[in-house]
């Protein structure tokens, strides 16, 4: 049985929870937050303790930690974990600052630490069929594949004044799952940005709306679309396009129903966003860690799958502000 500590008792916090308490293998020993009304009702609903950071970085009876907490505490708790032997998985990023995400990596790297990031969208069991039938050789030659990432609505600015803005907090996931389908690295990056949704985010120095290139080795090319808006729920798909065929992952719908007449066809609206959209994801992800600490499978998603994300949302960013292509 591994115990776990909660770092974070919010909206993630609550999903990653849930479904460790429900896992045969895990239990949620402590809960870490600095609302004390947040931490306490966690603990509640998974029978755990509150805990301090101290006190659950020195308890050797805790195995594991789960940071789910605030981006600017994520550094800090994956060295503390590290130098107190404890396994870590964290919610991405690792940091905002390439520089700190690099001496982070040091220090787990030293203490031998398994870490791993949360790029729960591998998991979707859609999106990871999709690279197991590309990875088969059923569409050939990887010459296109196009992300589209649309929120159904605008964070608000609080949220956008503190997240690093668009690419570091949303486009990130697509940056890893460009990486993540495509089997390579990116050798440039070319984005444009604009307002078209929300002034307040551009006031606060963001954009809503992005148009990415992603540039490979082999050639091949990713356009990632993302959107602050879509009016029809959570808009998540991608094509991949290849020298023999063509792969494609359409949104999951509220319902699979579909209704045609003489007069007209009605579909339901896609999922509402992410916690319903990849709620399976997170669950075949927390399974892909006991995995892992069973040893019977090795990490996907590691730190360094973290760093080189965070890169690609920095070239992102000198690319939209040069107005120029950033080779890497």
């Amino acid at each position: 049985m591994y115990n776990i500590a909660m770092f974070g008792a919010g909206r993630i916090g609550k999903i990653h929870a849930a479904n460790i308490h429900a896992h045969p293998k895990c239990r949620v020993a402590a809960v870490v937050d600095p609302f004390e009304y947040a931490a306490n009702a966690l603990a509640t609903s998974v029978d755990a303790i509150v805990g301090t950071v101290e006190g659950v970085m020195t308890d050797e009876n805790i195995h594991v930690v789960f940071i789910c907490s605030a981006t600017d505490t994520h550094a800090e708790l994956i060295e503390l974990a590290s130098k107190h032997g404890k396994a870590i998985f964290c919610e991405k990023p690792i940091d905002l600052s390439l520089d700190r995400v690099n001496r982070c990596l040091e220090i787990v790297s030293s203490h031998g630490a398994l870490l791993m990031v949360g790029f729960n969208r591998r998991f979707d069991p859609n999106i990871s069929a999709m690279r197991e039938h590309y990875e088969s050789g059923v569409i050939g030659k990887a010459e296109s594949l196009t992300i589209i990432s649309r929120d159904p609505s605008p964070p608000p600015v609080s949220y956008v004044e503190v997240s690093g803005g668009m690419f570091r907090d949303m486009t990130i996931h697509d940056f890893d799952m460009a990486r993540f389908m495509m089997g390579e690295d990116v050798v440039s990056v070319s984005a444009h940005g604009g307002n078209l949704i929300d002034a307040e985010i551009g006031e606060a120095g963001d954009v809503d709306t992005a148009v990415v290139v992603l540039e490979f080795a082999s050639g091949a090319l990713v356009t990632i679309i993302n959107s602050r808006r879509s009016g029809y729920g959570y808009d998540q798909r991608l094509e991949f396009h290849g020298s023999k065929g063509l792969l494609r992952v359409n949104n999951v719908k509220e319902s699979e129903l579909d209704m045609f007449s003489a007069d007209s066809c009605e579909s339901s609206l896609p999922m509402h966003f992410f916690l319903e959209r990849y709620k399976e994801a997170y669950r075949i992800e927390l399974q892909h860690f006991v995995d892992v600490l069973d040893g019977n499978a090795d990490l996907t998603c590691t730190g360094e799958d973290g760093k080189k994300a965070l890169e690609l949302a920095e070239a992102a960013l000198l690319s939209m502000s040069t107005n120029k292509k950033v080779s890497l």
